[in-house]
Order: C-alpha cells, then structure tokens, then sequence
C-alpha cells in the first residue's frame, strides 16, 4: 500500500526523528535543499516546502553564515493527525496544571482538542511519550541568566531554576529521573548550564556528577511535596503555618515543646534552608580541589 502522507511529510517527519532521537542537536546545520534532493530523490519544490515546514513549526531556524539549523531549545513539531504537536503538548500540559498526572491520558488530550483518540496514536507511541515531552516542554520554559560568579552562586541559582519550573509544574518532580535521565535538548541544557558552576574546579568526571546528582535530587526531593501540600491546602483552607499554628494551639504545651512555639516551617524555607546546607557540604568536596 502506498505512503498516504505527501513526500515533503515524510522528510519532515524524518528530520524531526532525528532531532528527537538527538541525532541532530540544537544549533546543528540540517540537510540542505540540495542534499534533501539528493538522499530523498525529490525536486527541489519539495526540499524546500519540507525546510520551510519545519521552520514554521519552529524545529529549525536560520542562522546567519551557517544556514539552516536545529532551533535551540524548542520542541520538534511533528504533527497529529494535521495537529501541531507543540499544540498537543501545550494541551497535555494544561491538562497536567489542573488535575495532575493521574488526570493526563491521550483520551483527555483527544477531548479537549476535539479529535479521536486514535488520532494520536498515529504519531505519539502513547502516555509515556507525552509525558517525556511535556517535562522537555516544561524545562524549555527555562529563562538561563549569566552565572554569577562563584561556583556556589551558580549552583544556588541553578537549584532556584529549578524550583521555579516545579513550581509552575507540580507534577514534573515525578518525570525527573536522576539515574536515567531523559536526553533531549532542553533537559540536557539545564545539565549543561549547571555544571558550567564546575568548569575549571579540578573535579573529576565522576565527582562532578555526583555533585550535580545532589543538587538535582536534593530539589526534585524537596519539590515532589509541592503536588500534595496544595492539595492538602485545599482540602483544609490553610497553608500548612496555619495549619501548623492550629495543631499547636490544639494539642497544647508538649507539642509546643517539641515544635517551638514559635516555630514555622513551610515548604519555601525549608528549600531555602536545606539547599544552603547542600552547598555548605559540598564546599567539603570542592574547596580541597580548589587549594590543589
């Protein structure tokens, strides 16, 4: 049976996959006119409609005296079934904000769009894709400064980023792995930029992973709460110093004693607080090498 999809789809389609299987890195020269005309045997109207699709759905832009290249820090927009796939992904997002993971399904991504299911399927392998694709979305979202100075100051902002993107995402804590992370571009750039704070420090290969391991683990640890205490805000109407000013006025003195009566803890300062004694225990692996 023949291919229903025009020839240009399927040079998209192709480049696309190799942007996504990380074939092609952002900021990476993408087949040209001529050698799309050459590999895929098609005239040049269509190389060129395929390039200027792919620039539309903003996987690739131009770049002065380069050409042609893998746009940094964007999601490959193939699209679902006529859909752009940075609209599914958008959709699919919106959908996690509200109700959580558990309420994410390709079913409920296919409602809100107002197309079947199985218009999805065509082109997404299923849930887990779409989740590997709104955390990439989620941390493309991220707004890099110029590292302050200090291997410290950079480690500290780069946890606040991080925060930040759990914050507006309470379900993404859950789509982070530390031992098997996800290789795409936007993920990898945060990696990157992070351990930038390390450059030049004597550390080893594998001492400098596990510095960064830390830090990532010890936010994504410290975030995975964020999903439950709004919840438990809505349930109970109070953020948890008030929830904590009424237990201790309900159980009375003992607590008061354990607790501090005027002790309040919440979310905000305990990352604030934990994160400086992270890089306070660092210091012990970094400041030797320094000397050295």
């Amino acid at each position: 049976m023949s291919d229903p999809h025009p020839p240009y789809l399927r040079i998209v389609a192709e480049i696309e996959r190799r942007i996504a299987d990380g074939e092609l890195r952002p900021g990476d020269p993408v087949p040209t006119t001529r050698a799309i005309m050459h590999d895929w045997g098609v005239a040049m109207a269509t190389a060129t409609k395929a390039l200027a699709a792919l620039k539309q759905a903003g996987a690739i832009e131009s770049k002065p005296r380069v050409g042609a290249v893998v746009a940094s820090r964007r999601l490959p927009s193939r699209t679902a079934g006529g859909i752009a796939r940075d609209r599914v992904v958008r959709v699919a997002m919106e959908i996690a904000d509200a109700d959580g993971l558990a309420g994410l399904s390709m079913r409920a991504v296919a409602a809100k769009l107002g197309v079947a299911t199985m218009t999805l399927y065509r082109h997404l392998e299923a849930k887990a894709e779409l989740t590997h694709l709104i955390a990439e979305a989620a941390f493309a979202e991220i707004v890099y400064p110029e590292p302050p100075p200090g291997w410290r100051s950079h480690l500290r902002v780069a946890a606040q980023l991080q925060w930040a993107a759990y914050q507006r995402h309470p379900w993404l804590p859950r789509l982070v792995s530390i031992t098997r992370p996800a290789m795409l571009p936007a993920q990898l750039a945060y990696g990157v930029w992070t351990l930038r704070a390390l450059d030049g420090l004597g550390l080893d290969p594998t001492t400098r992973m596990h510095v960064y391991g830390t830090l990532v683990n010890y936010v994504r640890g410290t975030a995975i709460n964020i999903e439950s205490e709004a919840a438990a805000e809505l349930d109970t109407g109070m953020t948890s110093i008030q929830w904590g000013r009424a237990r201790l006025s309900a159980e009375g003195p003992l607590v008061a004693q354990v607790a501090g009566a005027d002790a309040e803890l919440d979310l905000e300062s305990l990352f604030a607080f934990g994160l400086e004694r992270v890089l306070d225990g660092l210091t012990f692996v970094i400041t030797p090498h320094r000397r050295g």
